[in-house]
Formats: C-alpha cells, structure tokens, sequence
C-alpha cells in the first residue's frame, strides 16, 4: 500500500507547524524532524522519524543539518551509516537509512542499506537521473521499504509509478502547503483498486427464516451507487447498496450498509476479505461503486441483530453464486444500470451487479486452490 510521509523543512515553529496539521488532516501521519520532538506529537497521534533517541522510527544518514551520507569509504562494508543501522536493529529499533543519490557509489550503498534497514529514503538532486529503477529491481526480495524524497505533486507521480510498481511511498519535502493535499490526492488515487463488475442473472428469491445480520457503519458518506462486495462465496460477491436513498419507513443513513448476516464475506483493501463477525470499530473496508471504483472507509460501528433473512441466488458465465440479506424494503442491490433495486421488488430474471473472482481464499487473502462452495 503507498505511503506518504512529510517533512517540514526549516526553524520557524510556527510556519513548520502549519505545514505539518495540513499533513496530518491529509493523512499523513508520519513525520520527518529533528528539533521539534516534543511540539510536534502534541498536534497528534503522529509517528516521529529522526535521529533522536526514543523516535517511532530512527534515522540514520541524515542530521539536523541536512547532510546528506557524501563521503564513502572505498570499502562499503566500512560504512558508518551500514555500521548505525546494524547497531540499531539488534537493538530492535525501527531504522530508516537516508541516501542522497550522488554518484554510482552512493547508490551501491543504498543497495546495501536497503538490505538491513526498514526503509529506504532516497534523494537526488536532479531527480530525473536518480536511478529509482536500478534501487527497485534490485531490492524486489528485500523486506525494505523505498521512499523517495519529493517537493510536489509531480516529482511524487514520476516516483510512484517508475518501473510500473514504483517506490513504497514518499517523503514529501513541500515548498508551498497546497502541494500536501495535492499529494494526499495522488496516493488515495493510487490506492484505490478496482474491480471488474459484470451483470448477473437472479435465479431464485426466496425467504429462509430468522438470523443474526451485520450492519456496517462507516466514516465515510456514500454515494448514489455505492455499496460494499458482500456474498456468502469468496469466488463471488454481490454489490450490496448503501442506505442512501430515502425512504417511507426511515430516513437516509449514507454511512451504512446492511450487509448481510455474521458468516458472509466484506471486500477489505489489499483484495482481502473478512467475515462481517470480524468486524470491529477502526477497521478498514472498502466501499465500491457501479463502476467498481473502490474506496477505503473506516468502521465506525458494526451493529448485528436478529432479523428475517432471504436467500438471493443469481448467475453468470455458469457461475452460480448466493448470499442472504435482511428482507426489508430498505435493502437494496445494484442493478445492471446501476439504479438500487430493493429485495423487496427483487425477482427471477432481475440483472444484478457482482465481482468474480477466480482465485480462492484462505484466511481471507486470495490463492492458487480449488475450493468447492455451495
């Protein structure tokens, strides 16, 4: 998943502090500094990256100053920043080594940092020649995270997406404050994933008896068209539409979906899925419109109660999937036009939207297996 950090440069608390609550109301909640300690975790829960003792994560190749790792022995293995990262990880610190990318040298020895550290902050002073691409595919094995240092929008693009994969995330190193939320904007794109929809054809409706169901209340208002991936087969979910609409019986709650019942699948960032049971306040999950452009929402609150169920069958390309819904008029699925249609006025022959998916799960993350569900 991409990250962004920030790093507000300069001794004018005032101006500095600014710079990082923007960041923090964007999201960003990992901060680059090296004199402000104390202030700067009185404007949040926020993770400290620097060179002082007690930091979230510690820094090594980079000083209050603003050095940069410059001079190198002929022998890397001689390495003062190799030596510090060692030292600190047999400490079992969290250490993030710094390079700033000078010559072919510097880069041999970010290759080495970057197979001891947790991450890897890499600068250039021309970014167009850092070799993010040579750092990338040689650290693809390593359990090392690679940040690139960014002043703006399109530095951080270019580093993102280098290579296809690109780096881990970024150090956002911004010279005016619009540039943070134009950054926040760029890593929620990128971490936005989206899933293929395809019309299935409702084969049987049908009433089953009483059950425990999950409502899931999110941080997040949804849209016209937008629910959640539910279903009771992981090979195959069903767009299950938000309380947004307005009703005779109750008012809107663009927040929540009705889910289904405790044992059914939720779609979860990183094409994860979790029981509905699992559920619980501050998790995540995604909310996904008719296009099957997805969004992370936090749980905010799961409420499971005992109501009537009904059993909703539908298929396509020979797939037959089922889930089981609360049976109220309040509940709503997507239709092939991408209009709520209620389970109420739910009948054969109906068009509905689903996700296919070909792999099967094991503890709720995707695999190469054969599993029968029925």
């Amino acid at each position: 998943m991409k990250f962004a950090w920030i790093m507000a440069e300069g001794n004018v608390w005032d101006k500095k502090k600014q710079f990082i609550t923007t960041a923090l109301e964007s999201g960003m909640d990992h901060v680059v500094d090296f004199s402000d300690a104390d202030n700067i975790r009185r404007l949040g829960n926020v993770k400290l990256i620097s060179d002082i003792d007690g930091s979230d994560v510690m820094l090594v190749g980079r000083n209050s100053e603003g050095d940069g790792t410059l001079i190198i022995p002929d022998d890397l293995s001689e390495s003062k920043d190799l030596a510090a990262v060692k030292r600190l990880k047999r400490m079992d610190k969290k250490v993030a080594a710094y390079v700033e990318i000078l010559t072919k040298k510097h880069q041999e020895l970010a290759a080495l940092l970057g197979k001891e550290a947790d991450y890897l902050i890499l600068m250039g002073r021309d970014w167009k020649v850092i070799p993010l691409e040579n750092l990338i595919a040689g650290l693809q094995d390593e359990d090392v995270k690679i940040i690139a240092a960014v002043a703006d929008y399109d530095e951080a693009k270019v580093a993102l997406e280098t290579m296809e994969h690109g780096t881990d995330g970024i150090l956002l190193c911004p010279h005016e404050i619009s540039h943070i939320k134009k950054v926040s904007e760029l890593i929620d794109k990128i971490k936005s994933e989206s899933y293929q929809l395809k019309p299935a054809t409702v084969t049987k409706v049908e009433p089953v008896g009483i059950g425990d169901r999950v409502c899931v209340d999110t941080c997040s208002m949804m849209q016209l068209g937008e629910g959640m991936l539910v279903g009771s087969y992981s090979q195959g979910l069903f767009l299950v539409h938000s309380e947004s609409m307005e009703s005779e019986y109750v008012a809107s709650r663009p927040f929540r979906v009705n889910a289904g019942p405790v044992h059914a699948y939720v779609m979860t960032p990183g094409n994860k899925t979790k029981y509905l049971s699992e559920l619980e306040t501050g998790d995540e999950v995604l909310t996904v419109d008719q296009e099957g452009n997805s969004k992370v929402a936090i749980v905010g609150r799961v409420k499971i109660e005992k109501r009537p169920l009904m059993l909703v069958e539908a298929e396509s390309d020979g797939v037959i999937l089922r889930t089981l819904l609360q049976n109220a008029e309040t509940i709503r699925l997507v239709a092939e036009d991408g209009t709520p249609l209620s389970v109420a006025e739910l009948k054969v022959g109906d068009k509905v939207m689903i996700y296919l998916d070909p792999k099967a799960r094991h503890f709720g993350m995707a695999i190469e297996e054969t599993i029968i569900e029925k």
